[in-house]
């Protein structure tokens, strides 16, 4: 389905369920009054638009710098400076330009700097403004609009309330239509009252940075952006979260690392999963500044031939280069001061030494290489399949259940009973469908990952397992079975499901009961009519 973004109607290709409650949302605004259809009308602009992830974490955690590896383009500031304290949102456009939106909703467009980035000043009272709308022809950023925060924690309590208004108050202004936008100057916007906009404005999903020093508080931190979920709970089905900086942990503190620094990485994520769950789905480590220099172009052929110089060194010399910042940048040596002051800038320590010691092993090895091996080195690709996994993906049921909590908080804003009631009715209706089962699923994963449903540890565990992935065979927890395991398990758990629900589940828990006995039968169904067409 692909249609255009004009009175309402769609931007782009979106998937079944976004065009089922598309189509609700349609044939609901003539029946409902005209406050509630203005916000209709956002919720499907936000439908055809590009799932909309925003980068939490506090202050110093490099959000930006890893905004720049996603987008393969330094292009967000990673310097503290005026821009570091608004939200920004990273959107695809025909042409690169940046809007400054101002709080009273004026637009101001302005340039990209010379280097490429979002200017340091942008000549105006930062008090006034509202966001930054930055718009760039990435194809990275056609299937997902990134939302730059300034960091939780700052002492400037204005950064952290202009993100809060955005993520959860804001009015969705800015957009040509380019990106997709959720929001234009449709005067019915200007009806809505603060919790219509509370209900349709935010994003979808959470990209939460993290360092090595998890702080107590970090949950907390995270449910922060529960209204940038669209009225949901953050959680497994739209939220993960990166261990950044893993080249500054000190392996030898690690039980386990035996001394290997990305391995220590690796398992002081997985801790920090494990105490994060169920609100995340996962922990990753991952070195956004290297990420950040191999994929936005910073690495270059002279910053090559500038690690083959290094790497001709004495042993003993770099073995002392490299135990600091300051020695590598200090130490008397045929490389100039100034180069090695530019590496480090833009691979630290971490990433000279592997960069080193490839350069030893294969002399001949091109920047090209060099590249790829710190890109590796770097994590991002990681993140980028789990973000596909659990955000690309899921796309399509995410945008979709975010919407049904917009319609449903519309209605409820609207004050009018009867209208209430028609919307809820329609949405049952919709529910009822088999091809709309996923959202009663990540609706039943969200009371389970909230706490607002208990079930035993291992129920828990299974209902996560099933509403948090797409792939059938990590739904059954039964990677690498056949066809007729998968078939046969999926019919044992479904009926397995269906019992607990009747006999040993309280009521809260026998509606979750129901849908995954449902989603398992689903599944069994869909994985018999594969299996007869073999």
């Amino acid at each position: 389905m692909s249609t255009t973004e004009q009175g309402g109607r769609l931007a782009g290709p979106v998937g079944p369920l976004s065009a089922s409650v598309a189509n609700l949302c349609r044939r609901l605004q003539p029946q409902v009054s005209p406050r509630t259809a203005a916000g209709f009308t956002q919720v499907l602009r936000r439908l055809g638009a590009p799932l909309q992830v925003a980068v939490a974490g506090r202050i110093k955690s490099g959000k930006s710098t890893l905004v720049n590896a996603l987008i393969g383009r330094r292009v967000a500031p990673t310097d503290i400076g005026e821009c570091t304290r608004l939200v920004t949102r990273f959107q695809y456009g025909t042409v690169d330009r940046i809007e400054v939106v101002f709080k009273d909703g004026r637009k101001q467009v302005l340039p990209f700097a010379p280097d490429g980035m979002i200017p340091a000043e942008l000549g105006v009272d930062i008090d006034t403004v509202s966001h930054i709308e930055a718009y760039l022809t990435n194809a990275a950023l056609q299937h997902m609009t990134v939302i730059d925060t300034p960091g939780l924690g700052s002492l400037d309590a204005a950064s952290v309330a202009r993100t809060e208004h955005l993520l959860s108050a804001a009015r969705g202004e800015g957009g040509d239509g380019d990106g997709g936008d959720w929001a234009d100057e449709d005067e019915a916007v200007g009806e809505l009252d603060e919790t219509s906009r509370n209900a349709v404005a935010g994003a979808e999903a959470v990209l939460y940075v993290m360092t090595q020093g998890l702080r107590a508080d970090d949950e907390q931190a995270l449910a922060a952006f529960t209204a940038a979920t669209a009225s949901r709970e953050a959680g497994p089905v739209n939220a993960i979260a990166v261990l950044n900086k893993a080249d500054t942990i000190v392996a030898e503190t690690v039980e386990g690392a035996e001394g290997d620094t990305w391995r220590a990485a690796t398992l002081l994520a997985r801790k920090q999963a494990d105490m994060l769950k169920p609100r995340v789905a996962d922990v990753l480590p991952v070195i956004g500044l290297l990420a950040e220099s191999a994929e936005s172009g910073q690495f270059t052929s002279a910053d090559a031939e500038a690690l083959r110089q290094v790497a001709e060194l004495d042993d003993d010399a770099l073995d002392v280069m490299l135990l600091s910042a300051d020695m590598f940048t200090s130490w008397e040596c045929d490389v100039p001061a100034g180069v090695r002051a530019r590496l480090l800038e833009k691979l630290d320590l971490y990433g000279i030494r592997r960069a080193v010691e490839a350069v030893r092993e294969q002399p001949d090895i091109t920047a090209g290489a060099l590249r790829r091996l710190l890109l590796d080195a770097s994590g991002l690709a990681a993140v980028r399949a789990r973000l596909n996994t659990v955000f690309a993906a899921r796309a399509d049921g995410i945008k979709a259940a975010a919407a049904l909590a917009s319609v449903t908080a519309l209605a409820h804003a609207a004050g009018n009973a009867a209208e209430r009631q028609r919307v809820h009715d329609a949405i049952e209706v919709l529910l009822a469908k088999p091809e709309a089962h996923q959202l009663r699923v990540l609706e039943a994963l969200t009371l389970v990952a909230s706490g607002a449903v208990e079930m035993p540890e291992d129920l828990t565990e299974e209902v996560l397992r099933v509403g948090s992935n797409a792939d059938i065979a990590a739904q059954l927890g039964k990677p690498g079975g056949s066809h007729a395991e998968l078939a046969t398990y999926a019919l044992e758990r479904a009926g397995w499901w269906r019992s607990f629900a009747s006999f040993g589940a309280t009521p809260a828990q026998s509606r979750v009961a129901h849908v995954v006995h449902r989603a398992y039968f689903l599944i069994w169904q869909q994985l018999k009519a594969s299996g007869e067409g073999r």
